[in-house]
């Protein structure tokens, strides 16, 4: 009888603690002013003018009238509609505006978006919606010219803006990305923050719990500046793959930025083990494709989880043509396991060209 209490009692532990690991993401946040910053405070790499913020001056469309009620969701979907230079006036604090819907950009739209909150907006999933998506090879989004993979608009910049509760769960075409989802044009997101976003939780070659993106005009990378992703056990991004950031056969720059608490739950790899779901490679970042550059600078990534490769990032190079470059970074601190590991917590094939300068892995 002891021995069947003491069972039955293991069994119950077992079953809550991988209950909680697809529950991540499930609960709803609220944004404040305590929520951590953007980017990591001690990272001071330089950024160039097209890594940096955008100018919003002379606006195409400023959500609101200068009180908080004013800033709603059908406002923010049909500006994101019609492109443009989209900017706030929701009053001088901290306003969420919690969305019914997605928004979604179009291809035959102004060929520029810049989503600017100017530090005071969060953009709120509550837990049900993907918060933003760009797809120019989608006919429902317009296409507008022969070869939608590689085309030079529309360009979105995201900045001084926050994330949160980004749920892409429920998308069954354009898996991943809980908040963000990006197909061709350029992309880049500056002084942004991603809390609590999610997508699904199990399958290979699927993640991006904040964002997702396929294919950048002529392979230009991808900018991630001065942003936070997680920050604290409350506020990491999940998926299957690719806590934070997850992609197929793109390069990313990413400078001055913080990546903490993000976790990839998937089981089973890629490809899925038998009798496996697969995922669970790149608790920060899930990198995969051919000839790709993974740059990490100025940046810090710590207590990201995974089930099973590269705690803080997964890089796979098909045709081992991918480097990656880590200059001034702290990487310590993740969790989880690791895939030819000549660095900690970075999985990548032995022969993945990788250039380290002043930086801390361990």
């Amino acid at each position: 009888m002891y021995k069947f209490i003491v069972l039955a009692l293991v069994m119950l532990l077992f079953s809550c603690s991988e209950s909680s690991k697809e529950d991540y993401g499930s609960n709803i946040i609220k944004i404040s002013d305590d929520f951590p910053v953007s980017g990591n405070e001690d990272g001071n790499y330089p950024v160039s003018k097209e890594a940096g913020l955008e100018s919003v001056e002379n606006p195409d469309t400023i959500i609101g009238d200068g009180s908080p009620e004013s800033c709603t969701s059908k406002a923010f979907i049909e500006a994101v509609a019609k492109g443009g230079k989209i900017i706030f006036d929701c009053g001088p604090k901290l306003t969420t505006i919690k969305l019914d819907g997605v928004a979604k950009i179009f291809n035959d739209a102004n060929p520029d978006i810049i989503i600017d909150g100017n530090g005071l907006i969060a953009l709120d999933g509550n837990g049900k919606n993907r918060i933003l998506y760009m797809n120019t090879c989608d006919e429902k989004q317009k296409w507008t010219t022969s070869h939608c993979q590689n085309q030079d608009h529309p360009r979105l910049t995201v900045q001084n803006i926050t994330f949160i509760n980004g749920n892409s769960k429920n998308e069954s075409e354009y898996e991943g990305g809980g908040a963000i989802w990006v197909r061709g044009g350029r992309f880049k997101a500056v002084n942004t923050r991603f809390f609590n976003n999610v997508c699904k939780s199990t399958g290979p070659d699927l993640g991006g719990g904040a964002i997702r993106v396929f294919s950048q005009y002529e392979n230009l990378p991808v900018y991630i500046v001065n942003s936070t992703f997680g920050g604290g056990e409350l506020y990491g991004n999940t998926g299957s793959n690719g806590g934070a950031l997850s992609s197929i056969g793109v390069s990313w720059t990413i400078i001055n930025s913080w990546f903490s608490h993000n976790h990839a739950i998937g089981v089973g790899a890629n490809p899925a083990k038998e009798g496996t779901v697969g995922g669970g490679s790149g608790g920060a970042i899930y990198n995969d494709g051919n000839e790709m550059t993974l740059k990490i600078l100025g940046s810090k990534m710590e207590f990201n989880e995974v089930n099973e490769h590269g705690s803080s990032i997964f890089f796979v190079s098909n045709n081992h043509t991918g480097n990656i470059i880590i200059e001034d970074s702290i990487i310590e601190n993740n969790i989880g396991g690791s895939w030819y590991p000549k660095y900690p917590s970075i999985s990548m094939h032995s022969d993945t060209k990788i250039e380290v300068k002043d930086s801390v892995i361990k």
